[in-house]
């Protein structure tokens, strides 16, 4: 027999570190990606293979190797000519995991007035708030006030990355989940980039808002999740400072739109000012001065597509006119979805029952039932 004078003992097993999220997290981003893109070309192309797709770029997010893929590049141009960056249909599902993970930390902290991809602050969220703030300083229409409206030059292709970056560093500590923010927040989309469409379109876009032509480090691409998350980061600063520093009791944003409301034409003149100064010292922006408005409320608020009056919000005239002229001329197989698009639109505004019925009447033109009180139409199964 030998005794063991030095008897060993196993090393206990070292801590395991849990990793940042789980394969239920980022199916969860998939399906929260799928839900309007699934008719997208990559987007079918990933569901074809979805079990090893995810699997893959589950691997390449634990390991920190993710690098985000090819961008698409086009043109649209309603309501207005402008660039839409579509990102690969798998670093969309990215963006929804990170947005899903650290949204929920800011949105806890933004003011009520500020709205656009927030959940349940949509643009109906935004007409309602600044009707019922337009209410409460007018005590129900009974007395004046004025209305100061304010738009940001070039906003999303002016935005500077690195202040963007410290704004969330703020409320996202080092670590995994800021690293994958720097990797989709630093990512430079032209680098590589597929162009669709008509190219005499892209030429049409002014230089000066197209992100081909931003500085390093400068632009978010519109079109994706987390452009217009960011977006939100970054101008709460804005928020912040309109309602603390400012002291603006009636303030409604979406996106880089703003109301202010006072009784006193001079204060906002005064807040206008400050504005000016303040947007390039804290954020690097500027204001549009060609769409600057100072007016009493009376004579009515063009906001999100609403048009704010005493007693009634309706859709803006130009949207309604611009609904009836597609739907006479459309392709027939395309009425269905955008008669009841435009219809559900319209079922926004507080007073829309002449523009319904004027738009029934086109509906009914071109073959198609339309209920009762106009708020949806029947597809034609004549043909």
């Amino acid at each position: 027999m030998t005794l063991d004078l030095f008897p060993t003992h196993d090393e206990p097993p070292a801590p395991t570190v849990a990793p940042p999220f789980t394969m239920a997290d980022l199916v969860q981003a998939w399906l929260d990606c799928r839900r309007h893109k699934r008719q997208s070309a990559s987007a079918q192309a990933f569901e074809a293979h979805a079990e090893q797709n995810l699997c893959a770029l589950r691997a390449e997010l634990l390991s920190q190797t993710y690098t985000p893929g090819r961008s698409t590049c086009f043109v649209v141009t309603r309501p207005k000519l402008r660039e839409v960056w579509a990102a690969d249909f798998r670093d969309r599902i990215v963006h929804h995991l990170l947005h899903n993970q650290i949204a929920p930390r800011f949105h806890a902290g933004f003011v009520a007035g500020s709205s656009a991809c927030i959940p349940g602050r949509g643009t109906l969220y935004a007409a309602q708030r600044l009707e019922a703030d337009v209410r409460s300083i007018t005590q129900n229409w009974s007395r004046p006030a004025f209305y100061l409206k304010l738009d940001l030059s070039n906003f999303f292709v002016a935005i500077d990355k690195h202040v963007l970056r410290a704004q969330i560093a703020r409320k996202v500590p080092a670590g995994w989940w800021m690293d994958l923010a720097d990797t989709i927040l630093m990512h430079d989309p032209r680098t590589n980039v597929e162009l669709r469409g008509r190219a005499d379109l892209l030429a049409k876009v002014p230089a000066h808002k197209s992100l081909f032509n931003a500085p390093p480090d400068t632009g978010l691409p519109i079109g994706n999740l987390s452009s217009q998350f960011f977006a939100n980061v970054h101008l709460d600063a804005l928020d912040q400072f309109a309602k603390h520093q400012i002291k603006a009791r009636h303030y409604v944003r979406y996106v880089d739109d703003f109301v202010l409301l006072h009784e006193s034409p001079q204060w906002l003149h005064a807040a206008l000012k400050r504005f000016e100064a303040w947007l390039p010292e804290r954020l690097g922006a500027h204001l549009n001065p060609t769409k600057t408005i100072l007016q009493p409320i009376a004579r009515g608020i063009d906001f999100v597509g609403h048009v704010i009056k005493p007693w009634n919000r309706t859709t803006r005239k130009r949207t309604v006119a611009t609904a009836v002229s597609r739907l006479r001329t459309m392709p027939a197989d395309e009425v269905f979805t955008a008669g009841n698009s435009y219809l559900g639109l319209l079922r926004q505004a507080s007073h829309s029952h002449t523009d319904r019925a004027d738009l029934a009447n086109v509906l009914r033109w071109r073959g198609h039932a339309v209920k009762g009180d106009f708020t949806k139409i029947y597809r034609n199964t004549s043909k």
